[in-house]
């Protein structure tokens, strides 16, 4: 403050001088006599100013450049080398660090957040919080902004330099905090002042590492160390810290380490070298000795654009664990037992494999019967939320999907509740995409369970949010976000509140790409490229102010009138009918495979299907009141009279009901149909609704004769698939048939005359049914 103040003095008077300058100049003309000098002393002075208001300003980064890249520090132990690293600079080391030191901010917001989650158990127990490396106090500060520091039981700050913690200590007096204690302490060998008195095995709430990790020398004893005091059930380590790291020896490793940990080698070489230099050590060995010694909850690697933004990117990671010694029960048999990761297929299906007596005897030894070794579990198994997501290894397949391709659902999940007949103990399989419909049929029937499956992990990041903020949002933000598509401070709303409900990897999609509800949500994904284009048209075609009378119209017979007269002559000309019928858009805006769409042209033009799909509707539907999927298109928004049953009031609350009962069902699967048939057992299903998956097929393929089989396998008698087909009779009916099921036509379109649901985007609905 006082260096502001110095410098704003400075710039007053050079503001002085300059407005006065013909005055100050004839003053000094007279008494010198020489306009020259009288010039000159005015050009000094002017500098002179100038120079002391700059080097003012510019005082804490001359002295951090000064202590930290020029000053020769002459010490051999670690503590002299840091007070004589940091004595002179101590006064500016917040002021200086800010940029440097990215994710401190972020690391407490989630902290809070993970914190609050796990007190709503235990809520009275002793709220204790040791920041090592903690040196002026700063992230101590910052913590207020989102958690009363007055609220912490204890608070211990940790540091091994003096001048850092003097600083600390005239903060907190100024603050008059009372609970905080300052100890000037080895990290490897912190000890609390009531240790004294009892063991201090898990007797801490909370520890932070902020940026102090790679600065320790003796790292393994410090986490030995935090392991023996965290908590079991309710502690949480957070660290924040620059790092290095090459490739993942393992897919489990590469999954606990999260997206984009992987430096490349220049990347490595150059700033664990620059590092060392100041002593500071970005070698892999210490976040890989975290990631081993405790359970991941939560990791984010980032990419500080320190200076020149794109060109000095230093890697930082954020990086949330807990004791592995933490039950994770719940999460094991919900993952390896209800979700059927387990691979169960039935014993009689594979037959046991006879190989006879081994010819080398071998006798285990004494030490494999006593010594057991186990890596961490998946950050799956520690999240503190519900066990949604099943766990799953990146593979080539799902790194081919940037994003999510549906950022809504486009069947109608309506008609599919008049045929699905679902009860409380019913146990169903439904295809992911954007999650709306098995939101519904979890408000409409709460069934048992419901089994999400999606290749593209995307699509499960996006119900796992809608998840998540049911249970930790209201209503109104929650409509913000979903039924509006944008929400100014979703950030905020992910870090503060939604975060702890979530999947470490769907926290660092959504944290990555935390512009997606900036505006427009349903522009983004691959869907929206065709809400983009279809805005485009209407510009050009002068008729967007008739796309929102239609969606506002308040009769059937208003919307039949603008259709026929305004958008039908727009969407069904040459130009539209050429480029729905191009591949690449059909696949990159719309999301309609090869295969599916020669189905549509194998029974007729793409003009004729655009005509059936579109012509009947806004003589059937009001899309002001609840024919919801058009306006949506064409709005590029939901609202509170026309959306799905989740963003309607009743329907968040049902879902919110009881701590969130309803959402207990859900078991979101990152793998393909087969495979996840595969790994339940028989007659556990009673329901699937796949939508139009087979489409994406080609015709007589074996891959729909194995899955076929495995529906038959996992379904109860009397159990059924619904599908929806851009086809009016599909090929793999017959498949079906032959397999064991009845198959029937629930509804086919015959014409522009009549929609078979609110859609009506497909040609033909269908249902199988396991017949005894």
């Amino acid at each position: 403050m006082a260096t502001v103040s110095r410098t704003l003095l400075l710039v007053g008077l050079a503001l002085v001088v300059y407005i006065e300058r013909r005055y100050v100049s004839e003053v000094i003309t007279y008494w010198t006599g020489s306009s020259t000098i009288a010039a000159f002393v005015l050009l000094g002075c002017s500098l002179t100013v100038f120079l002391l208001a700059l080097g003012s300003a510019l005082r804490p980064q001359l002295k951090f450049i000064w202590h930290c890249f020029i000053r020769p520090l002459h010490a051999s132990d670690q503590r002299t080398r840091l007070d004589n690293f940091y004595k002179g600079q101590a006064d500016v080391y917040d002021a200086t660090r800010s940029g440097l030191l990215r994710g401190r901010n972020t690391m407490l917001s989630l902290s809070v957040s993970h914190i609050r989650t796990m007190r709503t158990k235990n809520p009275k127990q002793k709220l204790v919080w040791v920041d090592i490396g903690g040196g002026t106090g700063h992230n101590i500060e910052l913590m207020d902004r989102h958690f009363p520091v007055s609220s912490f039981d204890a608070i211990y700050l940790i540091d091994l330099c003096e001048p850092l913690l003097q600083v600390a200590r005239e903060r907190f007096a100024k603050r008059g905090w009372t609970n905080i204690t300052v100890l000037c302490q080895d990290a490897s060998e912190f000890a609390l002042p009531e240790w004294a008195r009892s063991d201090p095995k898990g007797s801490v709430s909370f520890v932070t590492l902020s940026y102090s990790l790679s600065m320790i020398p003796n790292f393994y004893a410090l986490l030995d160390r935090i392991d023996y005091v965290l908590s079991p059930e309710n502690g949480l380590l957070s660290v924040v810290d620059f790092y290095t790291s090459g490739k993942q020896p393992s897919l489990h490793e590469k999954a606990i380490g999260g997206t984009s940990k992987e430096c490349g080698w220049l990347s490595r070489w150059f700033w664990q070298i620059w590092f060392d230099f100041d002593h500071v050590s970005l070698s892999p060995h210490r976040r890989d000795y975290l990631e081993y010694k405790f359970g991941t909850v939560k990791t984010y690697n980032g990419r500080n654009r320190f200076v020149i933004p794109f060109i000095v990117r230093i890697p930082y990671y954020i990086w949330l664990g807990r004791s592995r010694s933490c039950d994770v029960s719940r999460f094991c048999h919900a993952f390896e037992v209800e979700g059927g990761t387990c691979s169960a297929i039935d014993s009689e299906t594979i037959p046991p494999l006879e190989i006879g007596e081994p010819v080398l005897k071998t006798q285990a030894s004494h030490a494999d019967a006593l010594i057991t070794v186990t890596p961490p579990l998946s950050s799956f198994h520690y999240h503190l939320g519900r066990p949604w997501r099943l766990p799953y290894y990146e593979q080539a397949v799902h790194q081919a999907f940037r994003t999510f391709i549906y950022s809504f659902t486009w069947e109608d999940p309506e008609v599919d509740m008049k045929y699905l007949n679902l009860g409380p103990e019913d146990s169903m399989l439904v295809i992911t995409s954007a999650g709306d419909n098995a939101l519904h049929y979890a408000i409409a029937a709460q069934p048992k369970r419901i089994h999400c499956v999606d290749m593209n992990p995307c699509q499960g990041h996006l119900l796992e949010l809608k998840l998540a903020a049911v249970q930790a949002l209201e209503y109104e933000d929650f409509f913000s976000m979903f039924g509006n598509g944008q929400h100014p401070k979703f950030r905020a709303l992910l870090d503060s509140k939604i975060a702890p409900l979530l999947s470490s990897i769907a926290y660092q999609f959504w944290h990555i790409n935390d512009d997606a509800f900036s505006k427009a949500f349903y522009l983004k994904g691959y869907s929206g490229w065709a809400l983009r284009l279809a805005r485009v048209i209407f510009s050009i075609a002068g008729v967007s102010k008739d796309v929102e009378t239609l969606c506002n119209a308040t009769s059937i017979a208003q919307q039949e009138q603008i259709w026929h007269e305004k958008l039908k002559p727009v969407l069904l000309n040459p130009v539209v009918i050429a480029l729905l019928k191009s591949p690449i858009f059909c696949w990159n805006a719309l999301g309609v495979p090869l295969n599916q769409r020669r189905m549509v042209l194998d029974e007729g033009s793409m003009y004729e299907f655009v005509r059936d799909t579109l012509n009947p509707l806004p003589s059937t539907y009001s899309f002001k009141d609840g024919a919801y999927f058009y306006p949506l298109t064409l709005l590029g928004h939901y609202t509170p009279s026309s959306c799905p049953e989740y963003l309607t009031r009743s329907g968040f609350e049902a879902l919110r009901a009881n701590n969130a009962e309803a959402t207990e069902a859900f078991r979101l699967h990152t793998d393909s149909i087969y495979n996840v048939l595969r790994g339940l057992t028989s007659w556990s299903l009673t329901r699937a609704v796949i939508m139009d998956h087979l489409d994406w097929f080609s015709p007589d393929s074996k891959d729909v004769d194995d899955e076929v089989d495995q529906f038959y396998r996992v379904l109860s008698p009397g159990g059924f698939v619904l599908w929806r087909s851009a086809a009016r009779k599909p090929w793999y009916c017959d498949v079906f048939e032959r397999k064991g099921f009845t198959v029937t036509a629930l509804g086919v379109r015959k014409g522009p005359e009549a929609p078979i649901d609110r859609v009506n985007m497909y040609a033909s609905f269908w249902k199988a049914v396991k017949t005894a």
